[in-house]
């Protein structure tokens, strides 16, 4: 689950974006890097439409992993990227095999709640969802214990462990969803401030919860901290979901994991003589202890199961100078496929805005960079699958490189385009992490856009696109959205156009192309990307993180090890 720009709040004004090696915010001279100016590129309006209309039609079933909607993607990209002009990506093919398990629940008894003489009973769907990471048949939730662990972080460089006191072995735990420190103000915090950490990701709780030995995890579903609403949990997490294979030394995995409303929650532990709010604010301090409830869950579902291998899809330009060299273009391919019926029966998750658009967006970058010629450095235009799985796609490729990370210069992430008309800035998300925010304020200068800072930076949303599997192992990349501050409106317009998406349509059937849309905004963040990467292929410069950012010392090792690259 991503960030469609403008989910809600604006921040208006320009971003001071963090100096770096004395960078000018500006962005026309970073004194230690080499930031080359580039003409604009001729890009193709005519391509994004079409492309975009193609990926989101019925035919292609919402572009779920593993259906015949992967295969004509496939073969959609290949063609695209061979006309392009590009060469195949990995050796003679243009894909990379990713292996995948297909894990579809059915037959879901309700969610059991009781403490021996009360017992709660809810349903699936509209108030609870739950999945396995098991390949098991049968998933059977019998009388777990329950204990309510606060945000559920073991974070032990901060000083922080809600399971410190407890055993949750075999139970199942129910954990607040982003971090304690999300409603500050500021960006100071033991969680960063208002700015979500990984530790507030869903991911995260359900791997530390596992590690913790719990059996079972609900997260409660709170609007504001989780950014979306019940609807989107409701339709990622029912129907097919995809999950890597297993290896032989596979980590844990509990026997379920969930999402629960916050009014079932609360009710829960009401019945447990227990105050939601009072707990949530307990767990918000370092203090907190977690609580055994004395109630116990139960539920079961039954699974089919399909082993399979998906695709990212992989071109490449070559470079003149240093082919060795790569910078990355990424956006994933996949959507959700058939999903939770609208109101009309219509029940195919087109993904036009998410991702369709990105993924058009990689082709029409892939023509206007063969049409000027090759740069110094080789540009590689990677189509990820799976990323409404956990971007699987992404991590994939990450831990099994086909270009080296550390012959990898850094990338641009590319994630559901705004289709509502041209805006006077972007949304940087993530801003100030890296050097790359000198090669972005340099083609921001150029093209006379201003940026604007994520406008809800507690949803953690750098750490929800595909960029991120890069960025954990030290590849610098950026993360660029739509801007807040449309031309005709203003912040206003920009506001209501975002949420009439977010309400009506991600995640959703009705998310689908829309012959009147305006796409002038979208090619003017998409000639944004291309100066941005074309900078990058051009420099001669390896851009870093910034001194303190979390993934530096992962690239510093990285280009210590390196004799070819960084």
């Amino acid at each position: 689950m991503k960030r469609w720009s403008g989910l809600t709040g604006l921040v208006a004004g320009a971003l001071a974006l963090a100096a770096c090696d004395g960078m000018m915010t500006g962005g026309v001279t970073a004194p230690n890097l080499d930031i080359p100016d580039v003409e604009a590129g001729d890009l193709s309006e005519a391509t994004m439409i079409d492309v975009t209309r193609t990926l989101s039609s019925d035919e292609f079933e919402g572009r779920m992993p593993g259906t015949a909607g992967e295969e004509k993607t496939v073969a959609l990209l290949t063609e695209r990227f061979e006309a392009a002009g590009l060469k195949p990506g990995n050796g003679d093919s243009w894909v990379q095999k990713v292996p995948l398990v297909e894990i579809t629940g059915k037959n879901f008894a309700p969610l059991t709640i009781t403490n021996g003489e009360t017992d709660l009973v809810y349903d699936f769907g509209s108030e609870w969802v739950g999945v396995t990471y098991r390949e098991d048949a049968q998933t059977q939730l019998a009388n777990s214990e329950m204990v309510f662990v606060g945000y559920g972080i073991n974070a032990p460089e901060r000083d922080w462990n809600d399971y410190e006191g407890v055993d949750v072995t075999g139970k199942t735990v129910i954990v607040l969803v982003n971090d304690p420190d999300w409603e500050t103000d500021g960006l100071e915090g033991t969680f960063n401030g208002k700015a979500m950490t990984f530790y507030g990701r869903w991911t995260y709780k359900y791997e530390e919860a596992a590690r913790q030995g719990a059996a079972g995890v609900l997260i409660v579903h709170d609007t504001e901290p989780a950014s979306y609403g019940w609807n989107v949990v409701e339709s990622s997490w029912q129907g097919p979901q995809a999950y890597p294979q297993r290896g032989e030394n596979a980590p844990t995995f509990t026997t379920m994991n969930g999402w629960v409303q916050k009014e079932v929650a609360r009710e829960v532990l009401a019945a447990a003589g227990q105050d939601l709010d009072a707990l949530t604010a307990a767990a918000k301090t370092a203090e907190f202890e977690a609580v055994e409830l004395g109630m116990n869950a139960s539920t079961s579902f039954e699974n089919d199961i399909r082993t399979f291998e998906s695709q990212n899809v992989i071109g490449v330009l070559p470079g003149s100078e240093a082919p060795e060299e790569y910078v990355l273009h990424t956006a994933h391919w996949d959507h959700l496929g058939r999903c939770t019926p609208a109101p009309d029966g219509d029940d195919i998750c087109n993904g036009a805005v998410d991702n369709a658009t990105g993924t058009a967006a990689l082709v029409a970058l892939a023509e206007a960079h063969a049409k000027a010629g090759p740069a110094r450095r080789s540009l590689v235009f990677l189509a990820v699958t799976a990323e409404e799985s956990g971007l699987l796609g992404a991590y994939y490729y990450a831990s099994n490189p086909v270009f080296p990370l550390d012959q990898t210069v850094g990338g641009i992430n590319m994630d559901a385009f705004q289709v509502a008309g041209p805006a006077k800035d972007v949304t940087v998300v993530g801003p100030g992490k890296s050097q790359l925010d000198a090669f972005m304020n340099a083609a921001l200068e150029a093209d006379d856009r201003v940026a604007t800072p994520n406008p809800k930076p507690e949803a953690g949303y750098y750490y929800r696109s595909d960029h991120f599997a890069f960025a954990k192992q030290g590849v610098p990349m950026l993360y660029i959205d739509g801007g807040e501050d449309l031309i005709d409106g203003g912040t206003e317009a920009g506001a209501a156009v975002a949420a009439d998406y977010t309400e009506n349509r991600y995640h959703g059937p009705k998310d689908e192309f829309n012959e009147e849309w305006d796409w002038a905004g979208v090619m003017a963040d998409l000639q944004l990307f291309y100066r941005i990467g074309r900078s990058m292929a051009m420099s001669t410069s390896w851009p870093n993180w910034n001194e303190g950012d979390e993934f530096k010392a992962t690239r510093d090792e990285s280009c210590a090890s390196s004799e070819a690259g960084c």
